[in-house]
C-alpha cells in the first residue's frame, strides 16, 4: 500500500514592505485555459485590478516604487519593487501526464493550479533565511537533500512554519520590523544569483534552482 504524501508547490506569497501588504495568489481552478487570467491579486487587502492583456500595468502613485506588469500570458506577471527585488510569477496547472507518472491525484474539479516564480535580489543580509533564504548564505551545506534523488526533499518544515501568509513568526525569522533602519555595519550580498521555483518538467513537487 503506498503511503500519501504531500506535494509541496507555491500556491501563494505574501510580500511584507514599508508598511504594505502585497498578495499573489492562484485561485482555485477546475478546467485550466492559459488564455483565462487564473491570478488574484491585493495590496494592502484591496484587490489589484490588472487587465489580463500584454503589458497591461499596475502601479499606484502613493508607493512609486512598486509596479505589477503582465507578462504577456494572461496568468503571468512580473512584480518590480525598485531596488528590492524582481518576481516572475506564472500560473501553471498539473498535467494529467504528470499527475500520473507522479501520483499527484489530479480530479476532475481541480486541475492543481500553483505558481512557478523566479526571484531576484538586488541585495540581501549575509544572514539570511528560511527555506529559500539560507541558500544564498556562504556557510550553506544542504542538510542531507539528496539532489541526484527522484523526489529531493528536505527537512525541518517546523521551523520554516508562520501563522499566516504574512506571519514572520517562524523560528528562523530575520525580520527586524517595519521601519526598523538596518545597521550599516550588517554584512549584505550583493546581487545575488536569480532563483527560479516551480514544479518543472516532471518534477515532483517544488524544485528551486540557481
Amino acid at each position: 500500500m503506498e503511503g500519501a504524501r504531500d506535494f509541496t508547490w507555491v500556491q501563494a506569497l505574501g510580500i511584507r514592505f514599508g508598511g504594505h501588504r502585497l498578495y499573489l495568489g492562484v485561485k482555485r481552478t477546475v478546467t485550466w485555459n492559459s488564455a483565462v487570467d487564473r491570478l488574484t491579486m491585493a495590496f494592502d487587502g484591496v484587490p489589484v485590478e490588472l487587465d489580463a492583456a500584454p503589458a497591461a500595468s499596475w502601479s499606484l502613485a502613493s508607493v512609486p516604487a512598486l509596479s505589477v506588469v503582465r507578462s504577456g500570458a494572461a496568468t503571468g506577471v512580473v512584480v518590480r519593487l525598485d531596488g528590492r527585488f524582481r518576481i516572475v510569477a506564472n500560473a501553471v496547472p498539473v498535467t494529467e501526464e504528470d499527475s500520473r507518472v507522479h501520483g499527484y491525484g489530479l480530479t476532475a474539479d481541480d486541475s492543481l493550479a500553483h505558481l512557478n516564480v523566479a526571484f531576484k535580489f538586488h541585495s540581501i543580509t549575509a544572514d539570511v533565511h528560511g527555506v529559500l533564504g539560507q541558500t544564498y548564505r556562504q556557510d550553506y551545506v544542504s542538510a542531507g537533500v539528496d539532489m541526484g534523488a527522484k523526489i529531493p526533499v528536505m527537512g525541518g518544515a517546523g521551523k520554516y512554519q508562520v501563522s499566516h501568509i504574512f506571519g514572520t513568526d517562524c523560528e528562523v525569522t530575520r525580520f527586524a520590523g517595519e521601519g526598523v533602519l538596518r545597521d550599516a555595519a550588517v554584512d549584505m550580498i550583493e546581487e545575488p544569483a536569480d532563483t527560479m521555483c516551480g514544479s518543472g518538467k516532471g518534477s515532483a513537487g517544488l524544485v528551486c534552482k540557481k
